[in-house]
């Protein structure tokens, strides 16, 4: 079997699964799986054409499906219905991507691939030559507000369990210096062990919604994905600061930020904002700014 037969198995076999969560009702889940999906199949529309043994026509309908499952994705994390695109639709896509080296007909839906941007897993921007710091232009004088808006990968809050506590942080705003110049920037979030192991699925925010003075603010609620009771010790919440540079094109991590369990209490939290390349496992933190810019947060415990 080659490379490339071997790649659409595992595509099929990730799709096959996101639906069967989809259709069992396992809503976060069947959100994880087409977000994981999706990523993969826009990082094989973006290789190059040497790497890559597809045609630019195959890549443009792999591009579609990311899309579709991006979208069936955001229509589960709306509250108001699932109707948007309908897990019917998604199946539809099934045998296309099974047999992607021979489809040949028109796509069943009128949809777009992602906009090329170069997608990044977590850690791998930290490869790519460092970007210094601009000076100034701290954003200062008009309100700026984002034109665009990315949808972000947000999970809708965990059932209640009795005597189980769940955490709600609402990201307010962080403090940079250059707060004017970050093009779409968002919040990833992702709760880790000791070893830097993911404990939960990863969560970005939207986009901010706007930029003042020294502040990106994002008002935005984010649902952790487990109960705090079922965190093992010596975990701790990330909060990774990107923003998009349209010269390199690519995501970039521009800070990082942290809290550890025992930080964990219902009101208003500030922290420390960190240089990057993010430190999983907490073993070598530079501050970021001797500047007093942070992270601003807002807890809330919810518990039966």
């Amino acid at each position: 079997m080659t490379d490339i037969n071997k790649t659409i198995q595992k595509w099929h076999a990730s799709f096959k699964k996101g639906t069967d969560f989809d259709s069992w009702g396992q809503l976060v889940e069947a959100i994880d799986e087409y977000q994981i999906l999706a990523r993969h199949l826009q990082k094989e529309v973006q290789s190059t054409a040497n790497s890559s043994e597809l045609s630019e026509d195959q890549k443009k309908t792999i591009g579609k499906i990311a899309t579709c499952l991006e979208l069936r994705s955001t229509a589960l994390q709306t509250t108001q219905s699932h109707e948007e695109f309908k897990l019917e639709d998604v199946k539809t896509l099934e045998p296309i991507l099974k047999n992607i080296l021979s489809y040949n007909k028109d796509f069943p839906f009128d949809v777009q691939p992602v906009p090329i941007r170069k997608i990044l897993a977590p850690g791998e921007e930290e490869n790519l030559e460092f970007e210094e710091e601009e000076e100034g232009g701290a954003g200062a004088g008009t309100p700026d507000l984002f034109t665009t808006r990315v949808p972000g990968t947000l999970l809708p809050r965990l059932p209640s369990e009795p005597g189980m506590a769940l955490l709600t942080i609402k990201i307010e705003k962080i403090g940079l210096k250059d707060a004017g110049q970050c093009i779409d920037p968002y919040v990833t979030v992702s709760i880790k062990d000791t070893n830097g192991v993911d404990l939960t699925p990863v969560q970005d925010t939207p986009v901010a919604t706007r930029k003042e003075d020294t502040y990106v603010h994002f008002a935005v609620d984010v649902e952790i994905q487990k109960h705090i009771e079922k965190l093992p010790k010596g975990a701790a919440i990330f909060f990774e600061f990107k923003h998009y540079k349209p010269k390199k094109k690519f995501t970039s991590t521009k800070c990082f930020a942290f809290m550890e369990m025992d930080e964990i209490k219902a009101g208003e939290i500030v922290i420390e904002l960190y240089k990057k390349p993010t430190d999983f496992k907490r073993k070598k933190l530079h501050l970021l700014t001797k500047k007093p810019l942070y992270l601003h947060l807002h807890q809330t415990l919810h518990k039966e």
